[in-house]
């Protein structure tokens, strides 16, 4: 375990055409869930792109350590429909077939992904990240379309991903956080 955080955030203001959010600074560092909380339209999500290059950086930094891999699940995960691609090969693709995924998943895995429910799809594209092998995991919204059985799961499922990871949560659910002891940056006005 190293004594450098997996990712950090220093002074950093971002945005699109201008700036949308910041000055904001964090780590992440090794077992932390943290989660970024405020309401829609605040720049969580812009934050989020700061690191992944969907958004802009106007001043401060963003830093991984060397060699950290990131997994990131996308507010709006995209369903790719005219390939008729099944949940266990999703996952074999993205890595994160080596471990058995969650109870709610495992009777799900020979169906076409463009067949599960919203709810189910979600779960799916939030366990293709935390099945993987990568040290930090972005999710965007990870309750999104998902009933309170589906969050049940992911809430065990964050508890359980913790030791060298760690999981940063963008999300407007304060409670949900709760549920996973997460560290809460307030994001916005």
């Amino acid at each position: 375990m190293s004594s450098a955080p997996l990712l950090s955030y220093r002074a950093v203001v971002a945005g699109y055409a201008g700036p949308v959010v910041g000055p904001v600074s964090f780590d992440l560092v090794e077992g932390d869930v943290l989660g970024l909380v405020g309401p829609n339209g605040c720049g969580k999500s812009t934050l989020v792109g700061a690191l992944t290059g969907a958004s802009r950086l106007f001043s401060g930094e963003v830093a991984r350590r060397p060699g950290v891999s990131i997994a990131y699940q996308r507010q709006r995960p995209v369903r790719e429909t005219d390939v008729p691609l099944r949940a266990d090969e999703l996952l074999r693709l993205t890595g994160a077939d080596g471990v058995e995924p969650p109870e709610p998943l495992r009777a799900l895995l020979h169906t076409r992904v463009d067949r599960l429910s919203g709810g189910q799809f979600q779960l799916l594209t939030v366990w293709a990240c935390l099945g993987g092998a990568a040290e930090v995991v972005v999710l965007d919204e990870p309750t999104n379309n998902m009933d309170p059985g589906a969050i049940d799961a992911l809430a065990d499922l964050l508890h359980a991903s913790r030791g060298d990871r760690g999981v940063l949560v963008v999300t407007h659910d304060a409670r949900f956080l709760e549920r996973v002891s997460a560290h809460v940056l307030e994001v916005g006005p």
